[in-house]
């Protein structure tokens, strides 16, 4: 459970080092460089634990492109809809694409977790936890910032999010963990490079990134793209598939208290009382799952 939680808590200080980061740093350097270093990261844990030709082997996989794509999407948004609606709001939109996309997708595409999504307390706690993160978000009154093609943002978040765990998981059966999000985030650190035209600051943005800036950034691929995958994984392999997942509920939290103490935000009293709403309907839904056998995940959904 400890493991679980501290890999919470350091997805959590991604928006904070986001946000540390502006202004000054461009937002191509803010998205490659944390998938550089904490790519670098996995290629030599890789390669130190024997998995380096399994990572790379991954590569002839069509589904290695399809995670790629969706990680660098999912980060993509993640990064503007942390500038558009604040961290907090950004957390919970990443917390229901985990929580609550993954899950119906999951149902849609698979038949073994079909039966597992209808269970009443499963619907009951997605119901209750979209109505708390709606609460949360809507009355923080950051949506109201968001215009014309900037809600494309906010929409592929948790799409984005949902899918990239549901398939890396998918992946992940037979094959180390850290093997498939090593080869996910070094070709997400491709990607950047590739997209960084797109982006404000562009391949100059990169290349100039002030020493401190750069360090924060290298501290923010290593907690985040590294140690927090590393523990999360490593928080499966010894509490199983359900326990780990609920606490990463934790994260809006660990978000909302970064957010007051290290920099100063206030919200609404009723943005508050959103949050443990959302988190409650994530605590039953992930309670009344199980884990989805490998049959499960082999057959695909009629």
């Amino acid at each position: 459970m400890a493991a679980a939680l501290a890999a919470a808590f350091g997805w959590a200080t991604y928006y904070l080092f986001v946000l540390w980061n502006t202004p000054g740093t461009s937002p191509s350097a803010i998205l490659f460089y944390p998938f550089a270093f904490g790519g670098a990261a996995y290629v030599a844990w890789a390669v130190a634990g024997g998995h380096g030709r399994l990572l790379a082997g991954l590569w002839r996989t069509p589904g290695a492109y399809l995670r790629t794509g969706l990680l660098i999407g999912a980060q993509l948004s993640i990064l503007a809809a942390t500038y558009l609606t604040g961290p907090v709001d950004a957390s919970l939109l990443s917390l229901a694409g985990d929580v609550v996309v993954t899950p119906i997708f999951a149902a849609l595409l698979f038949a073994g977790p079909r039966s597992t999504v209808r269970r009443p307390a499963v619907v009951a706690g997605l119901v209750l936890s979209l109505v708390g993160g709606t609460i949360a978000i809507v009355a923080g009154r950051r949506l109201a910032g968001v215009h014309g093609v900037a809600w494309a943002a906010v929409i592929v978040v948790p799409v984005a999010v949902g899918l990239y765990f549901l398939l890396s998981a998918r992946a992940a059966d037979g094959v180390p963990a850290s093997a498939v999000v090593g080869q996910t985030i070094v070709g997400a650190a491709a990607g950047g490079l590739l997209v960084a035209p797109l982006l404000p600051g562009g391949w100059p943005g990169i290349a100039a990134v002030a020493p401190v800036a750069l360090g924060l950034l290298a501290a923010n691929g290593l907690i985040s793209f590294f140690l927090s995958y590393a523990l999360y994984f490593f928080a499966l392999g010894r509490a199983g598939v359900v326990v780990p997942p609920m606490l990463m509920t934790a994260i809006p939290i660990f978000t909302l208290a970064l957010s007051v103490l290290v920099l100063g935000e206030r919200f609404p009293l009723l943005a508050l009382a959103g949050i443990p709403i959302a988190v409650a309907g994530s605590v039953l839904a992930l309670g009344a799952s199980g884990p989805v056998s490998a049959e499960g995940w082999a057959r695909p959904g009629a």
